[in-house]
């Protein structure tokens, strides 16, 4: 009779086509993610170089790295767009927990995300479709204001995660500061599975908790190729019997299987402590830490080992939720190689050789060239020509991609980010990723009558790509209104203008991306009655507004009873409200946070029309919201700024001036810490200041936060301007 574990390998048998290439067990899909300059797209460099795809490192500051290929990442030093990238990594015989895949190689799909808050949406979609991810920390500076937004951003997808603590050859690296900030910041069961050896200068090597060895790396070679492994030594036994007994402690709480074993007082093997702690990633319950450096080349191969031992394989997630695209019931499939088509597009660029790729996640079939696949969203069949395998921008032909596989695309028309790709006879609809509203707006014309022409097509290409981009035009003024995350996106957006779409723009000062709230509950009423010989239009509706939540978005409510209003002009109705909803009473701004109620109205047998109704809805909408108090609320940013502490009373002083509000001052190596909320129409220019202000030494992260009232005397000042 087979066992269990015969019976698990014959099933994943089963889900892996004979022509793949790297079977699903041996698959991970993993993100790299992290505050800006905590060490990312090195660690990716480094990664890359041990698993061979490169044969030399490239350095972030000198602009020679892999994954931050396009010409403004390598001037900025920053990364600006995720990217993807495919290595393989075969294990030690000695360190994996699958013994049946000793000295077989590893597939690892990485994407490289941005840390810079105004490139969030890199992030989001890349956590969407990714099944694990190294959340990495800089070991001087903890958790930062981003590690929050990403570690929160990952556990909204269910994503599990292993630390990495960087940068601990730099001054003022402390290891057990940086995990016991991600226990109590990010409230993550964080225990280390990896000590540094040393810190700073001092900086040796690692200490093996699960394992009970250590790992030492050559000085002489400057490329941490060489390292040994050997026995613990003096002060070390301390320090690695105290950490294993505290990880041991840490797993039982989380693992019923090790807590028998605890129980029992019986010392668990170390396959049976990775296994017990693999599973707790898998849920989320637990975060194994590492700490090395990736600049200095030290800790990376036994990160890529924990990578194998400990974060999911496609089979290991649960299996993906569809709905069906008429009734919205649910439909599940699983991650398996015969199952029925499905893939999500997660994300679009133009690239200037092949025109727009469409990066997309296989979840369950595979696909091959020549195939016609079905996009739900628009109802059209679209034929794959093209599969490629993305090496940031260089990219690799494929004649089939498998489930579980990230790849991508070219010549689909109609796509957008978040689309599901689908077997046009088993259709559904996968969940999108979703993404923050544009907090800053600026006004862009063209330069020459030529440019004109291709600024629209450039405009579009773009916000295509990005889903935080926005393009509008105002109706006034006939002004072309770009919108997005920050100035710097901003600036990156008329960069990428200049130089692939060869358009030169003028842009007018960035404006803050208002919105409107109400106060109070109102009715309101419309009417459109239009009578000129022949047949009229009639359209009347009544309905009442009530705050919502900040948060909560809009919703609308269908409360007429009776057929006041007949059923097939409530979706008029409700299309009526939704525009009505986009320009606020005061000025103009897009109301959020309002439930509205349609309550009952009136038609006319032959006058009455699909038109009338979503006019009357937009005058009802109106009226309703004059009589509610409606009031102007602005972006909210919190601030976190690090100066020493010498200044800390100008910089406190300076954020009070720009209506701040100070919410926690700590302290950490001479350096005043000040964490605020500030109104994101007072941190222009910010950068500047702090910089006169501390003579260089200060440093600062801001990102979104919510939508706040504004107060009354700069409310007039603010629709004055507009």
């Amino acid at each position: 009779m087979a066992t269990a574990e015969e019976n698990r390998l014959a099933i994943d048998k089963a889900r892996n086509a004979p022509n793949r290439r790297m079977p699903l067990e041996r698959t991970r899909n993993i993100g790299i993610a992290a505050h800006i300059d905590a060490g990312k797209t090195t660690l990716t460099e480094r990664i890359l170089f041990y698993t061979g795809v490169i044969h030399k490192m490239g350095e972030v500051h000198e602009g020679g790295t892999v994954t931050d290929w396009m010409e403004q990442e390598r001037e900025r030093g920053i990364t600006i767009t995720s990217a993807a990238t495919t290595c393989f990594w075969t294990q030690r015989p000695e360190e994996g927990i699958f013994k049946q895949f000793e000295g077989i190689p590893h597939r690892v799909n990485i994407i490289d995300t941005p840390g810079h808050v105004d490139f969030t949406a890199e992030v989001e979609r890349s956590l969407r479709v990714l099944d694990g991810a190294i959340a990495v920390f800089c070991g001087v500076a903890g958790v930062q204001p981003q590690s929050e937004t990403v570690w929160r951003q990952a556990s909204k997808y269910n994503v599990p995660r292993i630390a990495f603590v960087n940068k601990m050859d730099r001054v003022g690296a402390n290891f057990a500061r940086a995990v016991d900030d991600m226990r109590k910041k990010l409230s993550a069961n964080a225990w280390p599975i990896l000590l540094p050896l040393g810190a700073e200068d001092n900086l040796k090597g690692q200490i093996d908790v699960v394992n009970q060895r250590t790992i030492i790396y050559s000085d002489s070679d400057q490329l941490g190729s060489t390292y040994t492994v050997r026995e613990l030594e003096g002060g070390e036994k301390d320090i690695a019997e105290r950490a294993l007994q505290e990880l041991v402690d840490a797993v039982a709480n989380v693992d019923d299987h090790i807590a028998e074993l605890y129980l029992e007082e019986k010392k668990p093997t170390i396959e049976q402590l990775k296994a017990a702690i693999r599973r707790a990633t898998i849920a989320n319950k637990f975060v194994p830490v590492v700490g090395g450096s990736a600049f200095k080349n030290k800790g990376v191969q036994y990160l890529v080992d924990a990578v194998i031992d400990y974060l999911p394989n496609p089979l290991d997630i649960p299996a993906t939720k569809g709905h069906d695209m008429h009734d919205g019931s649910s439909i599940i499939r699983e991650t398996t190689d015969s199952g029925d088509f499905c893939a999500l597009a997660f994300k679009l660029w133009a690239d200037p050789f092949v025109g727009k790729l469409v990066y997309f996640r296989v979840y369950s079939g595979t696909i091959k060239k020549g195939d016609t696949i079905l996009n739900p969203r628009t109802g059209r069949r679209e034929r794959i020509s093209r599969l490629l395998q993305m090496h940031a921008d260089k990219r690799e032909e494929l004649d089939q991609v498998f489930s579980g596989d990230i790849a991508a695309t070219v010549g689909l028309k109609d796509i957008k980010t978040g689309d599901t790709f689908c077997d046009e006879d088993h259709p559904l609809l996968l969940e999108p990723p979703s993404f923050p509203e544009p907090v800053i707006s600026m006004a862009v014309e063209p330069k020459t009558k030529a440019d004109r022409e291709k600024m629209g097509e450039a405009l579009s290409r773009l916000s295509e790509e990005d889903p935080t981009f926005v393009v509008t035009t105002n109706e006034e003024t006939g002004q072309t209104i770009i919108a997005g995350m920050g100035e710097l996106h901003l600036e990156i957006i008329q960069d990428r203008m200049r130089r692939e779409f060869k358009v030169e723009t003028n842009a007018g000062a960035p404006q803050i991306a208002y919105r409107e709230a109400i106060l109070t509950s109102a009715k309101g009423e419309g009417k459109l009655i239009k009578q000129s010989g022949g047949r009229g239009q009639y359209g009347h509706v009544i309905l009442d507004v009530t705050p919502l939540e900040r948060g909560k978005g809009c919703e609308i409510e269908n409360k007429v009873v009776g057929g006041n209003i007949p059923k097939e002009y409530i979706p008029a109705c409700r299309k009526g409200i939704d525009e009505a909803l986009q320009t606020g009473v005061l000025g103009g701004y897009p109301i959020i946070d309002v439930h509205v109620n349609i309550l009952d109205g009136s038609y006319h047998d032959v006058d009455s029309n699909e038109l009338a109704f979503k006019m009357a809805a937009i005058f009802a909408v109106k009226d309703a919201i004059g009589k509610a108090k409606p009031v102007l609320m602005e972006p909210i940013m919190t601030v976190e700024v690090v100066c020493p502490d010498e200044f800390q009373g100008d910089i406190m002083g300076d954020l009070n001036r720009r209506r701040g509000k100070i919410s926690e001052m700590t302290s950490r190596d001479n350096a005043a810490i000040v964490h605020a909320e500030v109104p994101l129409a007072e941190m222009f220019g910010y950068s500047t200041s702090i910089r006169s202000m501390s003579k260089g030494r200060a440093a600062y992260s801001m990102e979104p936060s919510h939508f706040e009232q504004v107060p009354a005397q700069i409310t007039q000042q603010v629709l004055e301007r507009k």
